[in-house]
């Protein structure tokens, strides 16, 4: 007994010294009774997580459920999206993203599905239209102005029903797309301008029936295709190219339903050919800013509907014709560019245009005027031959 007393009175001191001390968590401030939530201590709760992808069976149909794949696949491609237009890109209703548009195709009237794309000043950024255009069958038009896409134009020939495609204002490069020589018979509105397309313009893409063809501001470069008014849009396709040799005399078959002729900042040469006078329904001739060269034929004064002649910044000399001012007097001519050239005299009816401020002549061989050449400069130009016919002639 007398023993045991020391050890029973340790044993009771150790036990009340562990009562009285603090835990190590209770001393840092730690309680598991009262533990605080992250709302409390003003942490942000872990972000929901996102929603499962929508399943085939939440879309009207499946042909809906296979543009959504296609959709996505194409966003998950894209770079830049300063107008933020894909975040609409969401959910089983592709009909409602911004730029996409639905209806029913042809071979199936009970299905509507993604038939319209509209991206015109959307500025977005991707490598490749490859994987995207191509993959939407029931497509039929696809206006993409001004974005900043990539790449070659994809093979097309498993689009049926498209026949309106505008890529303009792009960053597309390469060859000309043959992809759409195929759909001549249903393809009615082609615009590539704005690229940076080069090489040859294949001759039969010129006899596509086409309403509307512009092919400006890229970069091909060959001689200008007899084909090219064969079968003409209402308006010439090609200023700002680099397209060479003479116009070609088959410009007069286009005479019924050609309204504009744009030629503009080319490197044409050769001499104006007489059939030009044929296009009877013409309100816009540009030419300007080519190596053109020889008199003004006088079946210009057929123009009967002309109302802007631009010639300026080429090699044509002689007389300006009496009959092609005369065309402001009886017609609608209302600017008639002539300058940067070597022309040397102007007809009676000129004159009434020059004070009227409708004909311009600076940068000529006319004495006597303002703003004209040098003289060294002038004769020059006429120490060498010339080859086109004289201005009397209406083959010049």
């Amino acid at each position: 007994m007398g023993s045991s007393t020391p050890q029973l009175l340790i044993l009771v001191v150790f036990t009340i010294f562990l009562s009285s001390t603090p835990s190590h968590n209770a001393a840092h401030g730690y309680s598991y009774s009262n533990r605080t939530t992250a709302g409390e201590c003003g942490c942000a709760d872990p972000p929901a997580p996102p929603p499962p992808p929508p399943q085939p069976s939440d879309f009207l149909n499946m042909r809906q459920y296979q543009a959504y794949l296609v959709i996505q696949a194409f966003k998950a491609t894209i770079t830049c999206d300063p107008n933020n237009v894909t975040a609409s890109w969401v959910g089983s209703r592709p009909c409602n993203y911004t730029g996409f548009f639905c209806a029913a195709p042809p071979d199936a009237t009970d299905m509507p599905t993604v038939a319209s794309i509209d991206f015109n000043g959307f500025r977005l950024c991707a490598p490749s239209l490859v994987g995207f255009l191509d993959r939407l069958p029931d497509l039929a038009l696809f206006h993409a102005n001004s974005n900043n896409f990539s790449g070659p134009v994809p093979d097309l020939t498993r689009l049926p029903f498209l026949y309106e495609l505008d890529l303009s204002n792009n960053n597309h490069s390469g060859a000309f797309p043959a992809a759409v020589i195929p759909l001549s018979n249903q393809l009615v509105f082609l615009d590539l301008r704005f690229n940076a397309f080069s090489g040859a313009v294949p001759g039969s893409v010129f006899l596509l029936d086409l309403d509307v063809l512009f092919l400006n501001n890229n970069r091909f470069g060959q001689r200008l295709p007899a084909e090219l008014w064969s079968s003409p849009p209402p308006t010439s396709p090609s200023p700002n190219n680099g397209f060479t040799g003479p116009i070609p005399s088959s410009i007069g078959n286009a005479s019924s339903v050609l309204l504009e002729v744009l030629l503009l900042n080319n490197r044409l040469t050769g001499c104006l050919p007489y059939e030009i006078g044929l296009l009877g329904n013409v309100t816009v001739f540009d030419a300007g800013g080519n190596l053109l060269t020889g008199p003004i034929p006088l079946s210009f004064g057929c123009l009967a509907r002309l109302e802007q002649l631009n010639l300026a910044g080429n090699l044509l000399y002689g007389p300006v014709p009496d009959a092609v001012c005369w065309l402001a007097r009886v017609g609608s001519l209302a600017n008639l560019s002539l300058s940067e050239n070597f022309f040397t005299s102007i007809g009676h009816s000129c004159w009434r245009l020059l004070k009227s401020g409708v004909l311009d002549v600076r940068r000529n061989c006319i004495p006597g005027f303002p703003d004209q050449r040098p003289v060294a400069e002038c004769l020059h130009f006429f120490l060498f031959p010339k080859f086109c016919p004289s201005f009397l002639s209406f083959r010049a």
